[in-house]
């Protein structure tokens, strides 16, 4: 059986993977389209949600997924942004990969953190949750800033990602 939590985390990493794939049909000049109360333009956005969604994988797994961290990149393009989301899948199937992750666990710190930020202890459960609000959130700006500007935004929600795995169908009669 397939963790529940294991396939939330597959839709958030499909829904920017389609959303990225989206926004590849805009222009160098939509892509810096914002809109009040968002975190900032669209690329500027789709990086921070990669970004975070790195950070945190680091603090589950105890390790780097790879150098240098995403975060301390500057403004880039989607191919760059693209390019981590098999860091992020390979960090969730690796978490996921022992069968025995237990939400109760205490992550004590991150090999991410900078030595002048200070050090948090918390449960599992709280950086799982909070990938898939942020995530959520932030694509939910994304697609706003796009609709504020007239531009159809993609399809996120859960039910297309089902249709597109064969987890849902319309059913035939018998």
């Amino acid at each position: 059986m397939t963790h529940p939590m294991l396939r939330q985390l597959r839709h958030d990493v499909w829904a920017t993977d389609r959303l990225i794939a989206h926004c590849r049909q805009l222009t160098a000049e939509q892509l810096q389209l914002s809109v009040p109360g968002t975190y900032g333009t669209v690329l500027r956005t789709l990086q921070h949600v990669v970004s975070a969604d790195e950070g945190y994988l680091i603090r589950l797994l105890g390790v780097l997924l790879h150098e240098p961290l995403f975060r301390h990149e500057p403004d880039v393009g989607l191919d760059v942004i693209a390019s981590h989301l098999p860091h992020v899948m390979d960090g969730i199937e690796r978490l996921f990969a022992s069968g025995d992750l237990d939400g109760d666990r205490l992550s004590r710190d991150t090999p991410a953190r900078r030595p002048e930020q200070p050090r948090f202890e918390m449960n599992a459960w709280v950086p799982l949750t909070q990938f898939v609000h942020h995530g959520n959130d932030h694509r939910a700006q994304v697609c706003t800033t796009l609709s504020a500007h007239g531009i159809e935004p993609p399809d996120l929600q859960v039910w297309p990602y089902a249709i597109d795995l064969g987890a849902s169908h319309e059913a035939k009669d018998a």
